[in-house]
């Protein structure tokens, strides 16, 4: 008898909506909420624990909201 197994394909909680002309990601969605929020505004989440996939790191001296590492790069920040 064959084994069948799957892979239930992770939902990208938030994405990003726009990027100023560097790159740089400065307002996102929560695809599940569907609430906006600035760059500032989801560091603050982040920070309050709101959203446990995603750290925060210091870039350029801006704290910078990043996804936690998984190997998949389908489903990061961009």
């Amino acid at each position: 008898m064959k084994k069948v197994t799957s892979k239930a394909k992770k939902t990208i909680r938030v994405k990003t909506i726009k990027e100023n002309e560097t790159g740089r990601n400065l307002r996102f969605q929560d695809t599940k909420t569907k609430k906006e929020m600035t760059d500032k505004g989801f560091v603050r989440a982040i920070k309050k624990g709101e959203y446990d996939g995603y750290h925060i790191r210091h870039i350029n001296g801006v704290d910078t909201p990043v996804s936690n590492p998984n190997g998949i790069s389908s489903d990061n920040l961009g």
